[in-house]
């Protein structure tokens, strides 16, 4: 009938109770969930429904369960890299459609990638300089699947310096959703020339804990791809190609 709302299935509303109970704080890292018979009585749900349910929470890394005479569902301790995993997919499925474009990531990148910098040239410590110059590349010998993966572990090591460890997990599935074969098939001219100069312009600053300059140098780099994403699709002529998929990983 339209307008009619669709129910649920039993084991799907209770799966977000318990979810509600988890993200709320109500139930705490390492603290039991209610045995299943208990929340069979209390949801008047079948065994097989509160199963369901429990299995669907545990895919979603919330809930982990063991077996034997201790065992039990268990409120999972917050993981970063299973979090940044699931950023990631969701970036990447969202980047794959006409739901986000290319100007949308760079505003996002621009948004959290010019404060970072300002704060990494203000906190960085030794180690996290060690980590920037690690992730240099020779754009003159270096392929572009190499030159990529430092790009992406430039940016990562610039967040990590800010010592906020939200904007590295925020952050990373950006490029890890961008550094893929679309990505590297249809560079510009002396793009990663130019990249390697805004690195190095931006790791100066850095270390010269300039954090204005830094902030300028990042702001500069974003706007060098954004101009080769419109030098890449001017020489490719390739207008029906999703711009999310564009020239973003540097």
């Amino acid at each position: 009938m339209t307008g009619s709302t669709v129910r649920p299935p039993a084991y799907q509303m209770l799966a977000d109770e318990l979810r509600t109970e988890i993200t709320s704080g109500r139930l705490r890292p390492g603290e039991r969930l209610p045995p299943e018979p208990e929340l069979c009585i209390r949801s008047g749900v079948s065994r097989s429904t509160v199963r369901e349910a429990l299995r669907l929470l545990a895919s979603q890394h919330l809930i982990i369960t063991t077996r034997g005479v201790t065992g039990g569902s268990f409120v999972a301790h917050p993981d970063a890299a299973q979090i940044c995993e699931g950023l990631t997919t969701g970036l990447t499925l969202l980047t794959n459609s006409a739901t986000v474009g290319f100007t949308d990531v760079l505003e996002l990148r621009t948004a959290l990638e010019v404060p970072a910098a300002a704060m990494a040239a203000h906190r960085r410590t030794d180690t996290d300089v060690a980590f920037l110059r690690a992730a240099m590349f020779d754009p003159a010998g270096d392929d572009d699947a190499r030159m990529c993966g430092a790009a992406a572990a430039f940016h990562a090591a610039v967040c990590k310096a800010t010592r906020n460890p939200l904007f590295e997990l925020v952050t990373r599935p950006v490029y890890d959703a961008s550094c893929g074969d679309d990505v590297i098939r249809d560079l510009p001219e002396g793009y990663w020339a130019e990249v390697d100069r805004d690195h190095r312009e931006l790791l100066a600053r850095i270390l010269a804990r300039d954090p204005d300059g830094a902030a300028t140098a990042a702001r500069i780099h974003l706007e060098h791809v954004a101009e080769a994403n419109r030098r890449s699709l001017e020489l490719n002529g390739d207008h029906q190609r999703t711009p999310a998929t564009s020239v973003q990983s540097a």
